[in-house]
């Protein structure tokens, strides 16, 4: 029985034994899994702490990135507002200017009008006192010569009558000399015109330069595009083209302006180029621009080419023939050099022909007759001095060289040629749409024309038509009647012949006409 109770305190004490090793097992495994819990927990906080970090960097660069590009857009903005604002302002100077201008004209004119109304009240007093006083005279004469002729009013009638008729016949013959005279120097312009306008059968067609080429863009976007990132794309095309490039509110369209226009000529098809491609950086700018001229310059060389093929002038300086095509971009007073020397060629061919000279030759010197207008700007002298100075460089004949130098009479004639290109010359510019006149000159002429009509008694209207080929005069019908419309229509066209120069001739049409207005009730 004790080794019963022995036994089982010693397993009893062993039980409790391994339960508190246990105890102490299962403590050292748990303080070890927890301390294994915290590394762990600790690299992923760190890890977190890192990802966190570089997160934010992130996003501080990305706002930074945007704000850049935010700023960067704002004061493109900002410029284009400014430049659109500065632009309205120049256009609202500009109407100011205008409407100032406006006002003072219309004051001007209503002074005028004032002042001839009050010649006009002024004069129609002194003549209804004249015809007041003439009606008196006339029954004191006609009772005076009752009495002392002794005649009856119808015998003085007859008598009267029959003076009238001597002196109608008289006036009428002497207006039948004036309109004989004027029909004969009628007949004498319009023979000149007649020859003048024949000559067009061999004249190339004309056309009319300006200093500014019009580029039409697909989109407004395509303007921002070549302005590009402030501004250094428009700065390096205008840098390399040698032009400027204007780019306003007109939508769809930007305008090249230079007063070379071979420059001009360069720059819009590089920018048609550039606008059709797309890509517009200052690098293919350059490039695109040198493609351009070298094409400008095969254009040159083939429209030199082409018009001694048309002209059948053979063995001219290859120098020659490139300055010959450069006409093609030249212009003198609104008339293309190229178009106006080939006619002159073709027309001092003809007259040589006719005289029995050398064709070949007329030609050869109508051609190069202009030929200093092309490098005028860039030697000192006149135009028939330069280009007889190259004709003569590149083994020109003396008469070609004679031709060129003489052809406005600057020098003597020595040779037969120069005075038939100079006749050629003068044709040519001179006939009917050859040459333009200035905007200034013509808005004169217009004015003046109108001036004229308005200043004779009984007009109350006149406008000029037909661009200054035509003017109707409208007249009040109480002061002018049929008679004297046709004597008005007369004397102003005799006073516009005397006092107005224009080309060919001016219509001159009288409207006379009375109105009689009622309303059915």
């Amino acid at each position: 029985m004790t080794i019963q109770v022995i036994v089982i305190a010693v397993t009893t004490a062993g039980v409790a034994v391994g339960l508190l090793i246990g105890i102490l097992v299962g403590r050292r495994v748990a303080r070890a899994r927890v301390v294994d819990a915290r590394r762990v927990a600790g690299g992923i906080i760190e890890e977190a702490q890192r990802a966190a970090e570089k997160v934010h960097l992130q996003a501080q660069e990305k706002m930074r990135r945007e704000t850049r590009e935010l700023r960067t857009a704002c004061d493109e903005e900002c410029r284009i507002r400014r430049a659109e604002i500065e632009t309205a302002e120049r256009d609202a100077g500009k109407r100011r200017d205008d409407i100032d201008r406006r006002v003072e004209v219309l004051e001007r004119s209503e002074a005028i009008l004032i002042e001839r109304n009050q010649t006009l009240e002024v004069k129609q007093r002194a003549l209804d006192e004249r015809t007041a006083e003439a009606s008196r005279l006339i029954s004191a004469q006609n009772s005076e010569l009752e009495r002392v002729a002794r005649m009856t009013k119808e015998e003085a009638k007859r008598v009267l009558m029959r003076n009238m008729r001597d002196e109608v016949r008289m006036e009428s013959a002497r207006r039948l000399r004036e309109i004989r005279e004027r029909a004969e120097g009628e007949a004498e312009r319009d023979a000149r015109r007649i020859i003048v306008m024949a000559i067009q059968r061999y004249a190339a067609e004309q056309c009319v330069e300006t200093t500014v080429s019009v580029v039409a863009l697909p989109s407004e976007d395509m303007k921002g595009r070549i302005i590009g990132r402030e501004g250094r794309n428009i700065r390096a095309f205008e840098s390399a083209a040698g032009v400027d490039v204007v780019i306003d509110d007109t939508p769809g369209a930007v305008v090249v302006s230079s007063f070379d226009p071979v420059r001009r000529e360069i720059a819009r098809l590089a920018l048609e180029s550039l606008v059709d491609d797309g890509r517009i950086h200052p690098g293919r700018i350059e490039d695109v621009i040198g493609r351009m001229r070298d094409e400008v310059d095969r254009r040159i060389r083939q429209a030199g080419e082409q018009a001694c093929l048309d002209l059948g002038i053979k063995g001219i300086a290859r120098e020659l023939i490139d300055l010959v095509g450069r006409m093609r971009y030249r212009t003198s007073y609104g008339q293309n050099c190229l178009a106006h020397s080939v006619e002159v060629a073709f027309v001092t061919g003809m007259m040589a022909a006719e005289l029995n000279l050398d064709q070949q030759i007329g030609r050869r010197a109508g051609l190069l007759h202009d030929l200093g207008k092309v490098v005028s700007h860039e030697a000192d002298g006149s135009h028939t001095e330069i280009g007889a100075e190259i004709a003569r460089r590149y083994g020109e004949s003396a008469d070609v060289v004679n031709a060129i130098r003489a052809h406005h009479g600057d020098v003597d004639a020595t040779s037969l040629y120069t005075p038939l290109v100079s006749a050629a010359d003068a044709m040519s510019g001179a006939r009917p749409g050859a040459r333009r006149e200035a905007l200034e000159a013509y808005v004169k002429r217009l004015s003046r024309l109108e001036e004229i009509a308005d200043a004779f008694d009984g007009v109350e209207k006149s406008y000029a038509i037909q661009a200054g080929r035509e003017i109707r005069i409208i007249v009040n019908n109480r002061k002018v009647d049929d008679q004297r419309a046709s004597d008005l229509a007369y004397d102003v066209s005799r006073r516009l012949e005397k006092e107005l120069d224009y080309p060919g001739q001016i219509k001159v049409v009288v409207i006379r006409e009375t109105r009689a207005v009622e309303y059915a009730r």
